[in-house]
This record gives structure tokens, C-alpha cells and sequence, in this order.
């Protein structure tokens, strides 16, 4: 076991703000878990195990010694370039019906989506799989397929869509599944309270729009806030409050440039459109987002902890009450990994999943 030294406040919007409150110390770093591909996300289990998905389509279980075993039962996923096996997450009530929900891409290189497939875990085996959701339209890049889900407050199932990538003005169009956060029943059906459900040519599920490729997506119990943050192409990553029905302005508005170092578009900001909360430029391409809610950092209550897989580090978005960001800080400026997924155990630590073909579990406590 490693101790590492909390970092100095990062950037925010290019500027270094001072967060408040004190550094809550040195922060204990283990590893949790070791060999595993490319991890992507983590839950946990009430008996204390963790499930952890590995991009090219696998489920593992983390024992309680660190011992991992495999689950059956996975669905088939095209694993290409950023594409293969996203997000797990269980079912509120969980603990009575067994019920996991995978986001994974699928189908073929001419022709993919996102799909959501839920699917009963009985020992270490998945059962009764369906999927209940799948992106529309397909689009023939392997890229930019979002994948985060999370549960809301009132039962429903809340996941982002990419754009594609090369379909950007897709994000845009409400005909479009692309660049999207949807909103769906925890079967598959479509919310009769969502906003453009009556709205002639548009997708139902669709919650909120104007989105490049979000990767992290976050409900928060307490305030009923529910947070999104999205990759920026060069400059312009984001963090957001979603709200019902908002448009997140991609790609008419943005702080990033394209890679060929063109404009996108003249307009940072544009009326009718909802502005993020943080702006990264550079770009630390962010990926898992969490609200920290739990006891071992109590100083930490309804912050939000990023991944960064180009910052290699995690980052700490110290908010208050309201929600206005007050400033931010680097957890471990010295990891130098790229983060995939961020996630609060029941104990209140706080575990990570390191992007690399030979990919690890860390848990950072007190």
C-alpha cells in the first residue's frame, strides 16, 4: 500500500480557483484488482463482492479476498476501437429481484448501436437476458457510443448516446437517437413524462440533446440533481446539470476546436441553450462520474469526482448546495493512469478502474 499527497487545486475554465474547505489529508491507494482488460465500470454487490466489466465483453467478480471469477451469460458485443461492453448497473431493488443492466455496443462495423440489455444474476450467470433499448440510427464508426446509465428517483433508467463522431449534427435533431441522454422505464418502455413524447418525428426516450459523447452520468439522492459530463473535441470538455428536455448546445455551441484545428462553430454560448457548470481546455477527457455521498471523506459531501483518461488523474469538483462549482481539486496528481470509471463503495471509499489492456481496480480510503 501507497500513500499519495492531495494535489494542488486544478484548473477550472482555464483558471485555478481556490476550493473551499481544507485537504482532507493523505489518501490511502490499494489495488483492489489486477489483470483485467480495459475495466469499464464497477457495482457493487449487497454480499460485498463488485462486479467489473471488461471492454471486449466480459463480467468479472471481485471477491472479497481479490479473487476474480467470471460470469456466463454475456451478451455478444462488437468490440472495436471504442467500442465493446460499457456500463453495469443493479436494479433499485436489486437485492429482491437480481436484475443487472449492461450498456454495450453491438452490431457490426457498417452498422452499430448502443444497446441496454437487462438480465437476472443467479450465481455467476446471467439469465433471462433482453434487451429492452437500442440507439437509433445505427452509424457506421466505431466511436462515440456514450454508454453511461443511471438510475433516477423515480424508478426510471436515465443512459447517454454518443454522436458518432461523424454524425455530430445529429445531437441536434430529436429524429435521432445520436448525442442524446434517454429516458426509459426500468423494462424498456418509454416515460409518459417525458418532453417529447407528443412531439411529432421525435424520439421518445430522449430526456435531453445536444450532446457530444458522454461518459460519466451521475444521480444524486440527496439534491435530485442529476449530472452529466461529456468529452470536448480539442478544448470544451464539459460538466452539466441535466434537465428536463435541455439542449446542451453540441455542436452549435462549444469551447473546443476541431482536430484539424478548424472552428466548429463561432458561438461558445448560444440563447435557448444550457451552459456547462465546468469547461475544461484543454481537454482532460473525462470518463465516470460520481457524487460522493459517504462517510470516510465527509468533507467531500455532493462533490463530484471525474475520471480523466488524457488528465490521468481524478479530479474533485467542490460544489455547494446549490450546485455552483466553488472550485476543483487533483486527487492523485501523481497516478498518471488513465481513469475509466469512478465509483463510492457502501463504506464510503472510493474505487476507480485504470484503462489499460492490463487494467487495474484501486480503492482509495483513509
Amino acid at each position: 500500500m501507497r500513500r499519495i499527497r492531495l494535489g494542488a487545486l486544478a484548473a477550472l475554465a482555464g483558471i485555478w480557483a481556490a476550493s473551499a474547505g481544507a485537504a482532507p489529508g493523505d489518501v490511502r491507494v490499494s489495488t483492489v484488482a489486477s489483470g483485467l482488460d480495459h475495466p469499464w465500470s464497477l457495482a457493487f454487490l449487497p454480499d460485498g463482492r463488485t462486479l467489473v466489466t471488461e471492454r471486449p465483453g466480459r463480467i468479472r467478480v471481485i471477491g472479497k479476498n481479490g479473487k476474480l471469477t467470471s460470469i456466463t451469460g454475456v451478451p455478444k458485443v462488437y468490440a472495436a476501437s471504442q467500442g465493446g461492453l460499457f456500463d453495469i448497473v443493479l436494479h433499485p431493488q436489486f437485492a429482491r429481484n437480481r436484475l443487472v443492466y449492461l450498456s454495450y455496443a453491438a452490431g457490426t462495423p457498417g452498422a452499430n448501436y448502443t444497446r441496454i440489455a437487462r438480465a437476472r444474476l443467479q450465481g455467476n450467470a446471467l439469465a433471462d437476458l433482453k434487451v429492452i433499448f437500442q440507439v437509433s440510427p445505427a452509424k457506421d464508426t466505431p466511436v462515440h457510443f456514450g454508454g453511461r446509465m443511471a438510475f433516477l428517483g423515480d424508478g426510471t433508467l436515465a443512459m447517454t448516446t454518443g454522436d458518432g463522431f461523424d454524425y455530430r449534427e445529429q445531437a441536434q435533431r430529436l429524429a435521432s437517437g445520436l448525442g442524446k441522454i434517454i429516458r426509459i422505464t426500468d423494462s424498456g418502455g418509454v416515460p409518459a413524462s417525458n418532453p417529447f413524447v407528443r412531439t411529432p418525428g421525435a424520439r421518445p426516450a430522449i430526456w435531453s440533446y445536444g450532446h457530444r459523447n458522454p461518459q460519466g452520468l451521475a444521480f444524486d439522492a440527496v439534491s435530485g440533481r442529476l449530472y452529466a459530463h461529456e468529452h470536448g473535441p480539442q478544448g470544451g470538455d464539459e460538466v452539466n446539470i441535466i434537465r428536463r428536455g435541455g439542449n446542451y448546445g453540441w455542436p452549435v455551441a462549444t469551447h473546443g476546436l476541431d482536430y484539424s484545428g478548424a472552428t466548429i462553430s463561432p458561438y461558445k454560448r448560444y440563447k435557448g441553450m444550457i451552459d456547462p457548470i465546468v469547461i475544461w481546455v484543454p481537454s482532460i477527457a473525462p470518463s465516470g462520474l460520481a457524487v460522493y455521498r459517504g462517510a470516510m471523506f465527509p468533507e467531500w459531501q455532493g462533490d463530484l469526482l471525474v475520471g480523466a483518461l488524457a488528465g490521468q488523474e481524478l479530479r474533485r469538483v467542490d460544489l455547494d448546495s446549490a450546485g455552483r462549482v466553488k472550485g476543483q481539486e487533483s486527487i492523485l496528481p501523481s497516478l498518471k493512469q488513465r481513469i475509466r470509471d469512478v465509483r463510492v463503495a457502501p463504506d464510503g471509499a472510493i474505487l476507480v478502474t485504470i484503462d489499460d489492456p492490463d487494467g487495474k481496480v484501486l480503492r482509495l480510503s483513509r
